[in-house]
């Protein structure tokens, strides 16, 4: 794991403090792009969308102030020191670029360290809080890994994640259906091709 990818993390992280969202800035600026794109923001139709607006970015921005290892929290020993992997965990999260929408389904594998391991609905909650605010694919699968990494000490940890990105399917080059998809490998999986594959290859199965 580079120091200078981990580093670069941590300073997007320490960027945001915790404060609450300026709901009333929000409505403000979301009158202003109606009026700037020609709109009525007055209208019927319209005049209670800003509030909608500001009350969405609430939602689905809440993982913007928190931090992703205080999801996994709840830890124990069990006799397991096999991969626990959770498959096919959907999210959404919003492309940093466009303010646009991109989706899909997380895989979280992870061999456990001394048999300490999570509860596995604590995997899904980190892919949730880790996707909640303005991303890129390819970060978003670098801090789930290294959250997992860092607060289970698990001796492996590997992140995929496939999605779907409006900001190729509904505008742009517009190609609805394309997926991408990233990795993210810690540990024994970043080291041992083999064991890396043999994951990658349950996730396939769906087994």
């Amino acid at each position: 794991m580079a120091t200078s990818r981990v580093d670069s993390e941590r300073a997007h992280a320490s960027l945001h403090v915790d404060k609450p969202m300026d709901t009333a800035r929000i409505e403000q600026a979301v009158r202003m792009i109606l009026e700037a794109i020609g709109e009525d923001p007055d209208r019927e139709g319209l005049v209670d969308t800003p509030a909608r607006v500001a009350r969405m970015y609430q939602e689905i921005f809440s993982g913007l102030h928190r931090d992703p290892q205080e999801e996994l929290s709840a830890r124990f020993h069990v006799e397991h020191g096999e991969i626990v992997l959770v498959r096919d965990i959907p999210f959404y999260s919003m492309c940093e670029h466009h303010l646009l929408p991109f989706f899909g389904t997380a895989h979280v594998a992870y061999l456990p360290h001394n048999n300490v391991v999570t509860g596995l609905s604590k995997l899904a909650r980190l892919v949730d809080v880790v996707a909640k605010k303005p991303q890129v694919q390819e970060r978003m699968t670098n801090e789930i890994a290294d959250a997992l990494s860092e607060a289970l000490q698990a001796e492996g940890v590997l992140v995929v994640i496939d999605a779907e990105h409006l900001c190729m399917s509904m505008r742009g080059i517009r190609k609805p259906g394309s997926r991408t998809t990233t990795i993210a490998a810690r540990g024994k999986y970043d080291e041992d091709a083999r064991l890396r594959e043999e994951v990658l290859h349950l996730i396939r199965l769906g087994v």
